[in-house]
């Protein structure tokens, strides 16, 4: 029966273990309620819409305006009549009211090509905002890792103050049974009394960091942390710093949002170029005026601006300028984004290496805090002695963990670099924004009641109505 009960509480424990396990929060969690919750997103998505609707608006300007006019003239004229026999001129007034009603209809038949060009430089546009979007995401997905991290280390350190002051506490007791016994003095008393204060002062600051890692969780993921599981294994990057600025230089999201703003300022070039020349309209116009005459007209239109005041040649040179910025804004782009494969790079071998060191330091601190704390048995060591040591032990203890934080969060940076930090690549298995289904339903410019009910639905599916 005894074995029974031992194995029936050995099973039962085993089991709480693996049910607080299963409740635990994993960082794959935290980056699916960062993703969900994030406030940020939500902006860039209905920004990102937005600019969908350029494409729209330049689409509307191929085709033809449809304008119903209704108009109404009181004019009033003071005349003299000079033609009066045997008497001085008259004067009487001339009153008229005309009113009509018309439909008018026009359209651009010829403009060398402006409006479609203003239809592409639009969806490069788009394309554009889409990887700018790319980018917001990388970010919040890092600054949900960073604060799971954060709050890890911060209940680590927590739990290192915590098992240091009942060290000290324990310190201050021997001292104070020695001195009772006439074996040290009230100098260690005193002592260990002071580095008790001191511990406590600690474990509040460490607390206190705790409470400020908790907020930045929420901030970032969008609630506070419970049980957080242990941290999994992290992705794999590259396997050199060079294979990663490779992959960065060809698919980070900056890169190709700076490529595609290259691409529309290119465009708009050409439209400048294009907005000197002529256009030709159609024309057309059926009316009735209030005597029930009927009147109907057709005609073409071409207009050239011949001069404009030196307008449309600053616009053209506005343009180049524009361009040239752009190309340049590449270039930049790409030294950051290599920069920034490096430097993250570095911060991943700089915490490597601390960890290896901090193994080594760790296992000598605790050498040397338990060989201390023995001689002072002994009478070998003061009370500050002890002390000392089991300080450098919990510095070392801290500096460890926090290496290990760093190398961790380090790799996600990395990942972040080269542009692969996304919920796709992660493999979170959630659903993602579509950022095509909005563009689709109204790259046509929609206006009849069919296309308009697809556009509801495109918005109800993204949470807006």
């Amino acid at each position: 029966m005894r074995k029974i009960r031992l194995w029936a509480a050995a099973t039962c424990s085993a089991l709480a273990v693996m049910a607080s396990a299963a409740q635990a929060e994993t960082l794959a969690d935290a980056l699916i309620s960062a993703y969900r919750n994030s406030n940020l997103l939500e902006q860039n998505r209905a920004l990102l819409r937005a600019t969908d609707e350029d494409v729209a608006i330049a689409v509307a300007a191929l085709r033809p305006v449809v304008q119903f006019v209704a108009e109404s003239t009181y004019s009033f004229q003071r005349v003299r009549d000079n033609l009066t026999v045997g008497g001085p001129a008259q004067r009487f007034n001339v009153e008229d009211l005309n009113s009509s009603i018309a439909l008018t209809a026009s359209m651009t038949l010829y403009d060398f090509g402006r409006n479609a060009l203003a239809v592409e430089a639009a969806k490069e546009s788009v394309l554009a905002t889409r990887e700018a979007l790319l980018q917001v995401e990388q970010n919040v997905l890092l600054d949900a890792v960073d604060a799971y991290v954060r709050v890890q280390l911060a209940q680590s350190i927590v739990n290192l103050r915590r098992n240091n002051l009942g060290l000290i506490e324990q310190e201050l007791q021997a001292a104070e049974d020695r001195f009772e016994v006439g074996e040290v003095t009230r100098t260690d008393v005193s002592q260990a009394q002071a580095a008790l204060a001191a511990s406590r002062s600690d474990l509040t600051s460490a607390e206190g960091d705790l409470v400020v890692a908790r907020e930045a969780y929420k901030a970032a993921v969008g609630r506070y942390p419970g049980d957080l599981a242990p941290r999994p294994t992290p992705p794999r990057t590259a396997a050199s710093v060079e294979a990663a600025r490779q992959v960065a230089l060809r698919t980070h999201p900056q890169v190709r949002q700076a490529q595609r703003q290259v691409a529309a300022a290119d465009l708009n070039v050409a439209r400048a170029k294009a907005a000197m020349k002529p256009t030709i309209n159609g024309e057309a116009r059926v009316g009735l005026n209030d005597e029930g005459r009927e009147s109907a007209a057709v005609g073409l239109a071409l207009r050239h601006t011949l001069y404009a005041g030196g307008e449309l040649s600053a616009l053209f040179r506005q343009s180049l300028a524009n361009r040239d910025a752009q190309k340049a804004n590449l270039l930049q782009v790409g030294v950051n984004i290599a920069q920034n494969v490096g430097n993250a790079w570095s911060t991943v071998q700089v915490a490597t290496a601390a960890i290896a060191a901090g193994d080594e330091e760790v296992r000598a601190a605790r050498t040397a805090f338990e060989g201390v704390r023995e001689e002072a048995t002994l009478g070998a060591r003061t009370t500050l002695d002890v002390l000392n040591a089991e300080q450098d032990l919990l510095d070392a203890q801290a500096d460890r963990l926090t290496a290990e934080a760093q190398r961790y969060v380090g790799i996600y940076q990395v990942l972040a670099s080269m542009g692969l930090l996304t919920v796709e690549h992660l493999n979170l298995g959630i659903p993602t924004y579509d950022p095509a289904a909005y563009y689709n339903a109204v790259k046509n410019a929609p206006a009849t009641s069919a296309q308009g009910k697809r556009l509801d639905r495109v918005l109800q599916s993204i949470g807006r109505n």
